[in-house]
């Protein structure tokens, strides 16, 4: 089985940098999925300092991070990376089980969890 969630290094120098500057060097890195958006589900990342038994632990490029069981089925194989270009920069979001993406970039759907869509 592949990972639950890739992370390049580009990806990982911009989350280490974030959690420098707001002192959460500490703190696991959460990939998550909720409810909302155009196409019914869209994605989450945020800083965590608890892990459950509902959560899978992993470690890339010196970041721990956790994904919730259930949102671990949705995510499966997800690579997360950091692209810079003349208009500043922002993490990509590649999901090999999303079957429909909004033109946003942000909101999916996959075969099997349509979520909850809403209103563009």
């Amino acid at each position: 089985m592949s990972e639950v969630v890739i992370i390049t290094e580009a990806a990982a120098f911009q989350i280490k940098d974030m959690m420098k500057e707001h002192e959460e060097e500490a703190a696991y890195l959460r990939v998550s999925v909720k409810g909302g958006g155009c196409s019914g589900l869209s994605y989450g990342m945020g800083f965590e300092h608890e892990v459950t038994d509902e959560d899978t632990l992993l470690e890339q490029h010196g970041i721990k991070i956790v994904v919730s069981k259930d949102d671990g089925a949705i995510l499966n194989g997800t690579k997360i990376d950091y692209k810079q270009s003349m208009m500043g920069g922002g993490f990509t979001i590649d999901n090999p089980n999303a079957i429909a993406n909004c033109g946003c970039g942000s909101s999916f759907r996959t075969a099997k969890n349509t979520g909850t869509p809403e209103e563009c």
